[in-house]
């Protein structure tokens, strides 16, 4: 059997090789990854919930199958995180917030049923911000520094993989939730198409931006996921009966006459020096290996944030309006007073949103028709210090929702995929993110393009120290 001390290092695409050749064991690679989690995240926070006998009982039945010749697909005795507003059958699913405190769901999300069917090992479930409404996701500390954010909600979920304490691990995105951790953490992540995964068993934020999507460590390993997660539902009627491609397989590397569009305003607006600089050399990167950069010009985008707000507080507060009547207090208070404003929202305001957000579609539609991709900084910054309330870049200061939302929310109001690769550090050593954009359905073209740019560079392969 293969010496698994170093195998957190690895993508899931080479263990699963290693498990279906039974060079490499479930079990040993469970209690590993068990190990890791009790020894680094005490420090790091980011699991709410680590399920070790339960774990460790999967991984044995995954050996067992894979023994007698039923080896089921490349998760098969992987072990894996899960968000906790993600429904897990017989397990707390919090979303740390004390009102489902007790909560224990009797039937497995779509996504988790899933994963379960693909023989994947659940460790266990990892924090969010309070019902994914935020960016924090406290008590989680960023695994390259421990005085940082890991941005959020998704924070668990990014901290966790950046610090090797599991080999993938689902999110949500509502306005970047996904690929704002995945920036801030060094790691990958994407959200697809509206439609194109469950949200079926997910904590709803808002039903009409809300996403459910994969963050790993490889651009490689999220196709091999999202291959698990996407396909309708009937379950959750937002789902659409698009074929799901064979995304593993369309990673050729071969990325010649790619157009990629480069926006001119606004996603290059007030952001960090450092940020933008990552971003540029990433842009020439892709070049350098056959992708064509083209200019590109967005309209209707200076209202995106206050679309978005009005959209997504309006449907949170209808979501949670039982509990808001019945326990207000158990209920932070900054995600109550987000919860009592939504429910102040006029009407007219949530219908003006909605308007605003066809116009936003459209003006993405039309641009894309003469470009494959869009390209720009995940965002603006890297992540920001525990308890900053505010970044000043330049002469614009922003709150951290502005920070967090400004160049993913377009993608979540638009419903297009978008993923965040690593391209960069900032001079402090923290993480930067280069956004990909696609057209509606079209993950395989995003994941290609980010996972030829991944081959031709080394960020990917950089771990923080508290890993090591």
């Amino acid at each position: 059997m293969k010496d698994v001390s170093d195998c957190w290092k690895l993508d899931i695409a080479t263990i699963a090789k290693d498990i279906s050749t039974r060079s490499l064991s479930p079990v040993t690679l469970t209690e590993m990854m068990l190990d890791r989690i009790a020894r680094i995240d005490p420090k790091l926070l980011s699991y709410v919930t680590v399920l070790k006998d339960d774990a460790i009982s999967s991984a044995r039945q995954a050996e067992k199958e894979i023994a007698s010749g039923s080896y089921r697909g490349p998760l098969h005795g992987v072990p894996i995180a899960i968000k906790d507003i993600y429904d897990t059958k017989g397990v707390r699913t919090t979303a740390c917030s004390k009102v489902r405190e007790n909560y224990v769901p009797a039937a497995d999300s779509t996504v988790v049923s899933k994963f379960r069917e693909a023989g994947a090992i659940i460790l266990g479930k990892v924090t969010t911000h309070e019902f994914a409404f935020g960016f924090d996701s406290r008590p989680t500390k960023n695994a390259w520094n421990l005085n940082h954010i890991p941005s959020g909600s998704s924070g668990g979920s990014g901290a966790a993989m950046a610090a090797g304490l599991c080999f993938a691990a689902t999110g949500s995105d509502t306005g970047g939730s996904i690929r704002a951790p995945a920036a801030a953490n060094g790691i990958v992540g994407i959200k697809p198409t509206y439609g194109r995964v469950s949200k079926a068993g997910v904590a709803v934020l808002s039903w009409s931006l809300d996403h459910a999507g994969p963050m790993a460590r490889t651009v490689r390993d999220l196709a091999i996921l999202l291959g698990v997660m996407a396909g309708p539902d009937p379950l959750d009627p937002h789902t659409k009966d698009v074929a799901v491609p064979n995304y593993a397989g369309a990673l050729s590397g071969d990325i010649r006459n790619v157009r990629l569009g480069v926006p001119s305003n606004y996603f290059f607006d007030d952001v960090e020096p450092w940020v933008e600089e990552a971003v540029r050399t990433a842009i020439a990167d892709l070049e350098a290996i056959g992708a064509k950069a083209v200019p590109v010009s967005i309209p209707d985008l200076d209202g995106v944030l206050d679309c978005m707000l009005a959209i997504a507080m309006s449907e949170a507060s209808t979501y949670h309006q039982q509990a808001m009547r019945e326990t207000p207090e158990l209920f932070s208070d900054e995600t109550r007073l987000l919860l009592e404003a939504g429910e102040l929202t006029l009407a007219t305001t949530y219908i003006n949103a909605q308007r605003s957000r066809l116009a936003i579609k459209n003006a993405f539609r039309l641009v894309m028709k003469d470009i494959d991709v869009l390209v720009t900084p995940t965002q603006p910054t890297t992540a920001l210090k525990i308890g900053q309330t505010t970044s000043r870049i330049g002469s614009r200061e922003e709150s951290v929702f502005g920070v967090s939302a400004r160049f993913c929310a377009p993608f979540n109001i638009s419903g297009l995929p978008a993923i965040s690769v690593p391209c960069g550090f900032s001079p402090e050593g923290m993480p930067i993110g280069l956004q990909i954009v696609g057209k509606p359905f079209d993950e395989e073209t995003v994941l290609r393009i980010a996972e030829a740019f991944e081959r031709s560079t080394q960020w990917h392969r950089d771990y923080p120290a508290i890993a090591i």
